[in-house]
């Protein structure tokens, strides 16, 4: 590995030390405080079965999407998903639509309408969602357009045509547009399987999930591959095209199972959302998977949640005291956008605020190394290293608040002690200043041997990579440059023990 990928590689681990502290503390302290706030809601807006059913009924739905949208993400195909989502309304339609002419017509007994229906509903998204990748291909290829354009062109244009079916055989049929685009999954958990309480959502929610999990672990490996490098798949004996059908066929199928839950509009929220979410929290691909499906569950329950407790809140204190809650399906969207922003704000290696945090703790610690640097410079010029906080400050180019900061860090280790107005390297100071100096001059010889720079441009490259040459590389620097006992300004390269 090439020396500066090997710095880079430490810096980035260092960084992602102190960031996950940060979000393991703050994940704590959010989930305590979670569960407190959710436990008196719960308590007071009467939580029932019903409730239950319909979150258990929404995370199904959100887990078998959840899968799915995974390898979209990693494949960056989070707009096919989108896609599917609006192109599976023409097959569904369809498929209704055959289901109730041939119920009309006496070919299918009113005792087996409802199952006739669904299975016709899954193959026709299931076809028209292959259908959708296939015209993707072909617009991109004959009308040489960029394959978002292609996208764009052929999800409308299906979109389109579902709305237009469900508009003019409304009236004969009972289609819904709200209940197409929206959901119904307040109602839909009255629908039972027999006597018992079991939404027959939840039970085809629940199915397409495990399917989706034995696929996932069953192509495991071919899922990865091709996912992330097609042409590699392929040299493998893995049929990247063939894998990408299926996906999409998967894809689309599992949208007809969270249909009736969340609605054309909204299914693309937990399609793609949750995937984007623990996207941001890991790079694993296992882990990935299992955080997609853990943030999919809490998007349904904080979904529902919301949904019955929120609006009555925020209502109340506008002057509309009569909106007492709204719905679950799009409350469950914006719970998982919610989810987003936090992994956005606060992911451990993302995150705006963890990189934030990192660039901070860096900052802090080369201005505590530079504090050493200096004094130990200045003891081995005149044998005394000494110097206030202002001269201090000048000599390193920093604000007299971070220097300040910096000082105390180094109190605080031992590395520095005070004197009256004065700073100075305790032998435990001296001994890691001296390990820096020593990275320093090594480098700025290491530069000298393999590049022909003028020596005033060493300094600069130095004093940016000593601060990560940890022992190791120091080490290696020395057996590079063999018997080097000065650096390239004819200063002695102090020895790494003393």
């Amino acid at each position: 590995m090439n020396r500066i990928d090997t710095i880079e590689s430490h810096e980035r681990r260092s960084r992602l030390g102190m960031s996950q502290v940060v979000v393991i503390g703050l994940g704590a302290i959010l989930t305590f405080l979670l569960y407190q706030l959710t436990r008196r809601i719960m308590i007071g807006a009467g939580w029932d079965t019903y409730d239950t059913w319909t979150v258990i009924t929404a995370s199904l739905a959100a887990m078998a999407c959840a899968l799915p949208g995974v390898f979209l993400v990693i494949r960056r195909q989070s707009m096919m998903g989108d896609a599917l989502a609006h192109t599976t309304l023409p097959g569904i339609v369809v498929a209704f639509l055959l289901t109730h002419w041939l119920h009309q017509s006496g070919w299918i007994s009113s005792a087996t309408y409802d199952s006739w229906r669904h299975a016709a509903m899954f193959v026709g998204a299931l076809l028209i969602g292959i259908l959708s990748a296939v015209l993707t291909e072909w617009v991109q290829k004959l009308g040489r357009v960029e394959a978002s354009a292609a996208l764009g062109v052929v999800f409308t244009t299906l979109f389109a045509i579902g709305l237009l079916l469900i508009r003019l055989r409304a009236d004969q049929v009972h289609i819904d547009p709200d209940c197409v685009l929206y959901g119904i999954i307040e109602t839909t958990v009255m629908d039972t399987v027999g006597d018992s309480n079991v939404p027959r959502a939840a039970v085809a929610n629940g199915a397409v999930l495990l399917i989706n999990a034995l696929l996932v672990s069953l192509f495991f490996k071919e899922l990865r591959i091709s996912a992330f490098d097609a042409a590699i798949a392929t040299t493998m004996g893995i049929n990247a095209t063939v894998m990408h059908y299926a996906l999409m066929a998967v894809t689309a199928a599992t949208l007809v199972s969270a249909f009736e839950s969340v609605g054309s509009i909204l299914v693309i929220a937990m399609l793609i959302a949750p995937a984007a979410t623990a996207h941001l929290l890991t790079d694993r691909l296992d882990f990935l998977i299992g955080l997609s499906l853990v943030v999919a569950a809490i998007s349904a329950f904080l979904g529902h949640l919301l949904a019955i407790t929120l609006p009555a809140v925020v209502f109340a204190s506008l002057g509309y005291p009569e909106v007492l809650d709204t719905n679950t399906a799009g409350m469950m969207a914006v719970a998982a956008g919610g989810l987003f922003v936090l992994a956005a704000l606060f992911g451990p290696r993302y995150g705006v605020v963890s990189k934030l945090l990192n660039q901070a703790r860096l900052a802090r610690s080369i201005i505590a190394e530079d504090v050493l640097g200096v004094l130990y410079r200045l003891e081995e010029e005149s044998g005394v290293g000494a110097l206030t906080l202002d001269r201090l400050t000048a000599m390193i180019g920093t604000s007299t608040w971070s220097t300040r900061i910096a000082l105390r860090i180094l109190i605080a280790s031992g590395d520095i002690s005070k004197r009256g107005e004065s700073y100075e390297l305790t032998a435990g100071g001296r001994e890691r200043a001296k390990h820096l100096v020593r990275a320093h001059r090594l480098w700025e010889s290491y530069m000298a041997k393999h590049f022909d720079l003028p020596t005033d441009h060493l300094h600069e490259s130095a004093a940016r990579v000593e601060h990560f040459l940890g022992a190791d590389l120091r080490e290696e620097l020395a057996a590079e440059l063999k018997d080097t006992v000065e650096d390239p300004h004819g200063r002695e390269i102090p020895p790494e023990q003393s």
